[in-house]
């Protein structure tokens, strides 16, 4: 964990956490994978570093994402074997792939995700839906829609570039380095955003030349998200993230 007082003790609790599901198919989709012929190997290869990561930041993971790790490293070691090799299910059918009951899950899942998607998007139209009134009422112009919200995942894969990026830059910063904590990188934050609106995600990394540093930093961030101080948008799917300040109501 990470602490305020040593950058060793924190650990963060996001109001909303995707489950392992999700996790998949925002794999697939990032990856443009076919959900009916999942390549398992790369898959579970991906789900690895993201739990690796989630785990290095302390972020607190159900047992679930142990349980879906230790499915997606059995189907894989299932599907590495030699079919003469495999232990045989007597009351399953003898060319059953491995892959087919996790596929069911994410079919299943991802039906329940596209209507409650499309229930939010109808809740939505029904809040501009106004009775009609007896004498035509002057309407402010309508703003332009919010950019999307950036789930979790997406801030995790926009991290890891970072990280990636200056773990190549092969320095010995980290062993010299003055000591990070999350609360010196709060209060940057906050200044960042006293006198700006918005700001690019990777544009607050700036400057950092080392792992501690890219890590504290992005706790900060998230920290700061958990408390609406600022929020994650991601104006198309994939996209770059911009992090905006959140106004008071």
């Amino acid at each position: 964990m990470l602490s305020l007082e040593t950058g060793r003790d924190l650990q963060v609790r996001l109001p909303v956490f995707e489950g392992p599901l999700d996790l998949l198919l925002y794999l697939i989709r990032k990856d443009e994978l076919d959900i009916y012929d999942i390549p398992i190997e790369q898959v579970t290869t991906q789900y690895v570093e993201y739990l690796d990561l989630m785990q290095m930041l302390n972020l607190e993971l159900a047992g679930e994402f142990l349980v879906m790790a230790a499915t997606l490293l059995y189907i894989k070691s299932r599907m590495l074997l030699p079919v003469d090799q495999q232990a045989i299910d007597e009351e399953a059918e003898e060319e059953d792939d491995p892959r087919w009951e996790l596929i069911r899950q994410l079919v299943e899942y991802k039906k329940f995700k596209d209507v409650a998607f499309d229930l939010r998007l109808r809740e939505a139209d029904r809040e501009r839906v106004f009775p009609r009134k007896p004498a035509k009422p002057e309407f402010a112009p309508v703003p332009a829609p919010p950019a999307g919200e950036a789930g979790i995942f997406d801030l995790i894969t926009a991290f890891k570039k970072i990280l990636d990026r200056v773990q190549k830059a092969d320095n010995l910063r980290d062993i010299f380095e003055e000591r990070f904590t999350v609360a010196d990188k709060i209060e940057f934050v906050r200044q960042v955003f006293a006198t700006e609106r918005r700001r690019m995600f990777a544009d607050l990394f700036e400057g950092s030349a080392s792992r501690t540093e890219v890590v504290v930093t992005f706790l900060a961030i998230l920290e700061l998200i958990r408390l609406r101080f600022i929020a994650a948008r991601q104006p198309r799917q994939f996209g770059e993230i911009e992090i905006v300040r959140v106004e008071a109501a």
